[in-house]
């Protein structure tokens, strides 16, 4: 199955490191980071694991759930997370899936024959709060994902759902915003009483209202 942008994310229930969830039960009204790795014990992978239990409160402030996936069993996760707390200096709480038939990682299209068999790749699911797959990226397994772009584009996502807005290159929160050309000039009024430049007729920017 080829998952897209917008589908609804395929619900399963598993054993993790926090006993038996369902997906869909779990997540609640919460967002989900969802991301996968290739093995347990694997340098770039420790680091991983170890970034986002360092970034626990950040993505708290979200309202989003971490849900880490590798192809191994519960009991290789448990000593893994040993050492990923002595190695990177955290205490990892949140769930790791426990997917050793692979058959979570099939229905996400996380294994690559071209990087491996048995292994899934560095793949990034955004699960929004009705369940739907809101971003999707994937990374060779050898290279480590960076952080700071993941918390900043659930920044753009959940700011976007609140204002009705796009976001440009490089955006940041409190940085300017982009209004949609589906928001014709007599609707901007209202929606976006603050006002707005207008650089082109296709791009209006416009500061998101303060409070």
């Amino acid at each position: 199955m080829s998952l897209r942008i917008g589908d609804t994310a395929p619900d399963f229930t598993i054993a993790t490191t926090k006993g038996e969830i369902s997906l869909h039960e779990w997540a609640g009204d919460s967002w989900v980071f969802f991301f996968s790795h290739p093995a347990d014990f694997t340098p770039v992978c420790t680091t991983e694991m170890g970034r986002t239990s360092q970034l626990a409160d950040e993505f708290k402030k979200r309202n989003t759930k971490p849900l880490g996936l590798s192809t191994d069993t519960v009991a290789e996760h448990v000593k893994w997370i040993d050492d990923v707390n002595d190695t990177q200096h955290t205490d990892l709480q949140f769930p790791i899936v426990a997917d050793a038939d692979h058959k979570v990682a099939q229905t996400f299209d996380m294994i690559h024959p071209g990087e491996s068999t048995t292994a899934a790749v560095r793949s990034v699911f955004i699960i929004d709060p009705a369940k739907k797959i809101r971003l999707m990226m994937t990374y060779p397994m050898s290279v480590g994902r960076n952080f700071d772009e993941i918390l900043r584009v659930i920044d753009a996502l959940q700011t976007g759902d609140k204002y009705k807005i796009a976001t440009p290159a490089d955006w940041t929160p409190g940085d300017q915003v982009i209004i949609p050309p589906s928001i014709n000039d007599d609707a901007a009024k209202d929606i976006f009483p603050q006002g707005w430049t207008t650089v082109r007729p296709y791009l209006r920017l416009t500061d998101i209202p303060k409070g």
